[in-house]
């Protein structure tokens, strides 16, 4: 254990990563596979239900295993001598069928896509948790004025529901993107030797083995990486759009901005120092975890181009950083769940954050309606003359537009942020409806 895996990381994920569930799903494949090449007519049925007895994860010694997968290069050597030996003891003439006709990478990479399987369906309903999350706020918020920022100054009026449909529909467009994928990642490996199968692990065999595993039968693809580099970057840029809600929270939580705040609990956002400190703990952690997995992704790109029958070195690159990214990935989804969850919003701040700059938010509102009067860059540069003097004299925009007397009779409408963002309301409420059919 790390002082930090609670910070980055969500326990259950790790559970689902864990060394020691990845031992066992190595055991089921040993033990499919066996039971695969029975059905077959490979092996006796008897030599089936004889590895199956000693496939069981308190057989192995896994002290033991670890300290020998240097010798091999991967745990399934190590753990196919263990059984083996076992074997030897209980039914000599079975041992000689373990592992019948296939290699290492058969083991290793369908105990890893087996693991994949069971952390993303954990994964998808974590992000249906954080969508439904984000649609009720939504919803909670979809009349909330406050003001739109673009390149870090105010903009022009938005409401927070329109901001969190932002988020959602990024995220959603994951979930169904690492949906569609998973078609082509939860696929047996069975190549045996050098890929191209054998009589011991035919294409009948490798379709039950593929069946009794739960998972889809596959061509070898003991060198063709791309579907998991590409798992791995549906993950990172998951983490990323997570990654903008967190920094956009952060962001709205500053002192001078205070329009949201990361939901309160007891020791949460504190400092060593300055007991007035409310800091977004959150947002800190899975903003951490959103810089380090870009990097996580490139060693998973890195290593597709791969030496012609296996790999010297480019298979094994994978498993860490892949790991690596799963792990984080899970923390910063699960952790973004209670973040969107508790969220607060003080939306009387963010009413009143809007007219900081005397009206000039409200600029466009005020060129559309005097373009309908004369041409666009006349009023362009008109409303650019109003809007110097506005900064200036220290006067509000809507002042310095009466006394210009530009004929504009709907000055109290155009000022107002309510009416600024009507038009979008009607999109809002359709996307509500879509997510709340959809979820």
């Amino acid at each position: 254990m790390h002082l930090y895996d609670s910070l980055f990381r969500s326990e259950h994920a790790d559970s689902l990563l864990s060394g020691t569930n990845f031992l066992k799903q190595m055991l089921q494949v040993e033990i499919s596979l066996a039971k695969s090449q029975a059905e077959g007519g490979i092996i006796k049925r008897e030599y089936a239900d004889a590895i199956t007895a000693v496939c069981r994860l308190e057989n192995i010694d896994v002290e033991k295993l670890s300290s020998q997968i240097p010798l091999g290069g991967n745990a399934a050597i190590p753990l196919v001598k263990q059984l083996r030996a076992l074997l030897e003891k209980n039914n000599k003439e079975a041992a000689a069928y373990l592992h019948y006709g296939a290699t290492s990478q058969d083991i290793v990479d369908t105990a890893l896509v087996l693991q994949i399987k069971e952390y993303a369906q954990w994964l998808l309903s974590e992000i249906v948790k954080l969508e439904k999350a984000l649609v009720a706020q939504m919803k909670a918020h979809r009349e909330t004025v406050m003001i739109g920022r673009t390149l870090l100054q105010h903009a022009k009026p938005i409401t927070f529901g329109y901001k969190i449909s932002v988020w959602l529909t990024a995220i959603d467009d994951d979930r169904e993107k690492i949906q569609e994928l998973l078609d082509k990642v939860l696929k047996v490996q069975l190549g045996g030797p050098v890929g191209n199968r054998n009589e011991k692990i035919g294409n009948s065999i490798a379709a039950e083995l593929a069946k009794s595993l739960g998972l889809s039968p596959a061509d070898n693809w003991h060198t063709r990486r791309g579907t998991l580099a590409q798992w791995s970057s549906y993950l990172g840029i998951l983490s990323g759009n997570i990654g903008k809600v967190a920094k956009d929270i952060s962001l709205l939580m500053q002192t001078e901005v205070g329009e949201v705040f990361e939901g309160a609990e007891e020791g949460k956002g504190g400092s060593s120092s300055m007991p007035q400190k409310r800091n977004p703990t959150t947002c800190v952690a899975i903003l951490a975890n959103a810089k380090r997995t870009p990097h996580l992704v490139a060693s998973l790109l890195s290593v597709i181009p791969q030496e012609h029958e296996r790999a010297v070195g480019g298979w094994h690159a994978e498993w860490e950083p892949l790991y690596d990214l799963m792990r984080l990935t899970a923390g910063s989804l699960e952790k973004s769940v209670g973040l969107i969850e508790t969220l607060e919003v003080n939306s009387e701040k963010m009413r009143s954050n809007i007219e900081l700059t005397n009206g000039l938010v409200y600029s466009e509102n005020v060129l559309i309606a005097l373009s309908s009067k004369m041409d666009y860059q006349t009023a362009h540069t008109l409303l650019e003359q109003a809007s110097e003097k506005c900064m200036s004299e220290n006067k509000q925009l809507k002042d310095v537009l009466q006394q210009m007397d530009l004929g504009l009779d709907n000055l109290d409408e155009l000022f107002d942020p309510a009416i600024s963002v009507a038009h979008n309301q009607s999109a809002l409420d359709d996307i509500i409806k879509v997510y709340e059919n959809k979820l």
